[in-house]
């Protein structure tokens, strides 16, 4: 089956946001909350997670939508851990809670010229031997920095700007490895700095480092804006991306030095630690062509880029199906489609323009790209766009007004084959099949007010929230020997 085919029909309500501040009007647009549909057949049995952005509290769901547990101290963005225990952001930093909602760790990185943002993950670091927190952060540049790295000075001054970090903290909350975008970029503005491209050369030569001074985005505050990451254990590598656009993924193990951190960040800051592939927005690195607008300016293109807005990415797991394979949200802001539409996509990076899995990290534009056109153009004004031949499985409304979340949002493969999804914008949580029935739907019925709703009058988005949301089997390590007695509806308790 090919990939033209398995663009599907999913969600069955309406979700227009009406742009008219009549009451009456936004009164007579309603979306029902809590549990919609629920195929039990198909579906993945288990429990969902999710944190309700508006009241930070984190709830644990049965598959009728009946919470098992909740947890108030667990920040934004939680998800289970195999000890039982809950991971989020809260309080400015990392927090860690039992299954009783008590503080267990946390942790908040103090240095004065860094921000932690967004996401984290707990792995296990096999040099080490020991568990291990990874985290994005923004660190501050000065302008002088800046025109060192070869910024062009006729985009400055560049006061107040800020490029991402990954920081790799152990138990101790000791920082015991960083990799810095400031150490692997390239320019072809200034050829007495050491990043300078070279004589003969193009930024094109360098997919493996970014350019310092991307076409109409300059170094600023928050420049690239990561967001989402993820580690592989196995690989011990480490992935994160970047929402105007990209995925990158860079090599840890041969990075690391156990016991010395200054030697680990000397690593990471050299050659070994360039990126080891990324995907995306070839056009970033002048192997493809950007989104472009016609001269009549009545439709766009997308050119070669793929992804847009993305906020959530990472490995599908073993014994999962496509292990291997990167899995993403891919929010599809800056995309510029006539109508903006959200995808999930799995990405197999290791295949070449032949469709073999060569083993080994393939350039997006070697493997090149195939034409896909929406099978029903006049409805959906979609006009035909190049798709990289390494996405081998991706998943859409048909009417992709039905779901699309400029912001926030998950996809997560189950054991069964199907995929779950959060739709932050909207509060949707959604299971789909390998070929794209919906089996499961629940809509967050914690609305911006914290009060618990029935239903979510439709006047705006993000008006019930989610960020992400995770689905566990009743197996899962953490939830070994706990009660998970249904307790009712968010609200009920």
């Amino acid at each position: 089956m090919n990939i033209k085919q398995k663009l599907f029909l999913c969600l069955p309500f309406l979700a227009a946001a009406s742009f008219i501040s009549t009451i009456g009007y936004a009164d007579s647009m309603r979306k029902i909350t809590g549990l919609t549909y629920w195929d039990q057949g198909r579906a993945y049995e288990g429990y969902t997670l999710f944190g309700a952005q508006l009241n930070n509290t984190a709830y644990l769901i049965d598959m009728e939508g009946n919470v098992v547990n909740s947890w108030a101290n667990a920040g934004s963005n939680p998800r289970l851990l195999d000890n039982g225990n809950i991971m989020g952001y809260g309080g400015g930093g990392m927090v860690e809670v039992d299954w009783d909602d008590n503080i267990v760790w946390s942790y908040t990185d103090t240095r004065e010229e860094y921000r932690m943002h967004h996401d984290f993950v707990r792995g296990f670091n096999p040099k080490l031997g020991e568990p291990t927190t990874f985290y994005l952060s923004n660190r501050q540049v000065t302008h002088e920095e800046c025109i060192a790295l070869g910024c062009d000075p006729a985009n400055g001054p560049y006061d107040g700007a800020e490029i991402d970090t990954v920081v790799e903290v152990d138990m101790n909350g000791d920082i015991i490895w960083e990799w810095r975008f400031v150490d692997h970029l390239i320019q072809d503005i200034d050829p007495t700095k050491k990043n300078y491209v070279g004589a003969g050369k193009t930024i094109a030569d360098y997919p493996n480092r970014l350019d310092a001074n991307l076409p109409g985005r300059p170094i600023r505050q928050d420049w690239l804006h990561l967001n989402a990451m993820d580690y592989n254990e196995e690989l011990d590598l480490v992935m994160f991306d970047t929402v105007q656009g990209e995925v990158y993924i860079v090599d840890h193990g041969g990075t690391f030095v156990p016991g010395d951190p200054e030697a680990s960040m000397a690593l990471a800051a050299g050659p070994q630690g360039d990126l080891l592939y990324r995907f995306g927005d070839p056009a970033r690195y002048e192997q493809g062509d950007p989104p472009y607008i016609r001269d009549d300016w009545t439709t766009s293109r997308t050119g070669h880029k793929q992804i847009g807005g993305i906020h959530d990415i990472h490995w599908i797991d073993e014994g999962l199906p496509g292990a291997g394979n990167l899995l993403m949200f891919n929010n599809a802001q800056y995309l510029f489609e006539s109508i903006p539409q959200s995808y999930i996509f799995e990405v197999n990076p290791y295949l070449d323009a032949n469709g073999v899995d060569t083993g080994e990290f393939v350039n997006p534009p070697d493997a090149g790209y195939f034409v896909w056109e929406s099978e029903d153009r006049r409805n959906t004004h979609k006009e035909p766009k190049n798709m990289s031949n390494q996405i081998v499985w991706m998943w859409g409304a048909k009417s992709g007004t039905n779901f699309f979340s400029h912001i926030g949002s998950s996809a997560q493969r189950l054991p069964n084959g199907n995929t779950f999804m959060c739709a932050d914008t909207e509060g949707q949580l959604v299971e789909v099949t390998p070929e794209g029935d919906v089996v499961w739907e629940y809509i967050n019925p914690v609305g911006t007010d914290g009060e618990i709703k029935t239903y979510m009058i439709n006047d705006g988005p993000m008006q019930n929230q989610v960020f992400r949301a995770y689905r566990y089997g009743a197996d899962h390590p953490a939830l070994a020997g706990r009660n998970l007695t249904a307790m009712g509806p968010i609200g009920t308790q």
